[in-house]
């Protein structure tokens, strides 16, 4: 049995969008699963749209999610030798022939055939058959070369999503496999890459469905292994609407920046139209154990931010603090937090990680640990009143008196409640706006022990200052 070899072949048009890294998860874990092998190859033959921008934009994609590849990245405008010299066989064959149409028609043809009210396709007017005339050739038009399509009979495949499909010769075309340039066109580059490169499983998005066929009779003509093929179905917004830019779904770099774990990312990819059971919440290493074509649903998928945001949180809280850590540090620096040793950064995560979902919201809720915070205007005109300076002033004269350890800071905070009659707010409130600028955060006694005395007595002292 052959090697499996799978692959992701994005046209660098554009950035990694969620779709394409769905595609690329789902190849990369067929492989692992099997002991095989992932090829990465950018198919870059549309020259006017592609961009070296959106090529590294790609290799950022992937490199962010950890979907190392095995072979490549190959990139098509690299192997134009190769194609033209597989056109030729194919001319040299007879699988192939050269077709003189101009644009003008070719545009002629087209419009006769839709005012009859029939499929716009080449008529094969440059068709070479037996006891067929061709016209003269003309001097003035530069040929392109058409694949010679079977006419009789069906092209069919099992989908290892779809299940089986077959489609009869007679609805396709001769299609172009070479421009009139000479270049080698995208479904012909495909179909050779995929033969020379050993690809033994295919799988892609569902808007390929079309190519299959094409594609397929193009590797018969050639002698090649025909490959299987797995047609995933597209991806729709929260709304139910095809997946666009307005969903947020314009690169997976964009969920790197705006606070996501590549962890939540992959685990919810993975759940997007496969599933494992009733399991959630996995390893990518669990992921590839598990992974198979038979659970995905042949229905289109629909992404859920909300589902996505539980991940997120639930990896924020569940993986080592030096991994947050790693994701916050930069986050912070945007801040202008660009030292976090004191207090020790790891400290203040395990004290905040519960209360976030986002890692740009963890940042933000932490910085003022580094940083004087700016007060809360809302939150100072609620909670500091008349009286409040004499309350932190008690508080203070019971704290000093031992450890600025979290316990002493507690025992202290209850002694002046109990002292001086009030409820537990009417101390915890003024100090935090004092402390971080707001009036909510986790146990004041465990944020005044990681801010430290001289800290915490410095902010106190300029909202409250002595008398």
């Amino acid at each position: 049995m052959s090697v499996v070899k799978t692959r992701f072949a994005p046209s660098p048009t554009g950035y990694l969008h969620i779709g394409g890294a769905r595609t690329a998860l789902f190849s990369w874990a067929y492989a692992k699963r099997h002991g095989g092998q992932f090829i990465l190859r950018i198919e870059d033959t549309d020259v006017a749209r592609s961009t070296p921008e959106a090529v590294q934009a790609i290799l950022d994609g992937m490199a962010w999610l950890q979907l190392d590849h095995d072979e490549g990245p190959f990139y098509q405008m690299q192997r134009m030798d190769t194609y033209k010299k597989i056109i030729q066989k194919m001319l040299d064959d007879g699988h192939a022939y050269y077709c003189y149409c101009s644009k003008e028609e070719l545009d002629a043809l087209r419009e006769t055939q839709m005012q009859q009210g029939l499929k716009p396709r080449y008529d094969g007017r440059w068709r070479p058959e037996t006891d067929k005339t061709l016209p003269e050739v003309p001097q003035d038009v530069p040929p392109v070369v058409r694949f010679k399509n079977p006419t009789t009979g069906v092209v069919a495949w099992d989908d290892m999503v779809k299940g089986r499909i077959e489609i009869a010769n007679a609805e396709l075309d001769d299609l172009i496999i070479a421009r009139a340039d000479g270049t080698p066109t995208y479904n012909f580059c495909v179909v050779v890459d995929d033969w020379e490169m050993g690809v033994t499983q295919v799988i892609r998005g569902d808007d390929h469905v079309n190519n299959t066929p094409r594609q397929i009779n193009m590797l018969q003509a050639l002698g090649a292994q025909v490959p299987q093929y797995a047609h995933l179905s597209m991806i729709l917004g929260d709304d139910g609407q095809k997946l666009s830019k307005r969903h947020g779904a314009v690169s997976v770099m964009q969920y790197h920046e705006d606070g996501y774990l590549r962890e939540a990312v992959l685990n919810y990819l993975a759940r997007l139209g496969w599933s494992h059971g009733d399991d959630e919440v996995f390893s990518m290493a669990q992921f590839c154990e598990w992974f198979d074509l038979d659970h995905i649903t042949p229905s289109a998928a629909q992404f859920n931010t909300e589902k996505l945001n539980w991940l997120n949180a639930h990896y924020i809280k569940n993986l080592p603090l030096e991994r947050i850590a790693d994701e916050v540090k930069p986050r912070l620096g945007k801040l202008g937090v660009t030292e976090t040793s004191t207090p020790d950064l790891l400290a203040v995560l395990n004290l905040y990680r519960e209360r976030s979902n986002n890692l740009n919201q963890l940042a933000q809720e932490i910085a003022f640990f580094y940083q004087m915070p700016a007060i809360n205007e809302a939150d100072a005109a609620k909670h500091i009143q008349q009286e409040t300076s004499g309350i932190i002033e008690k508080f203070l004269e019971k704290a000093q008196d031992s450890d600025w350890a979290a316990d002493n800071l507690h025992d202290a905070l209850n002694f002046v409640v109990t002292e001086q009659q009030i409820k537990f707010p009417k101390l915890a409130m003024p100090l935090r706006v004092a402390l971080i600028g707001i009036a909510q955060s986790p146990s004041i006694d465990q944020v005044m022990a990681i801010l430290g005395k001289e800290t915490c007595l410095q902010r106190i002292h300029a909202l409250f200052p002595k008398k």
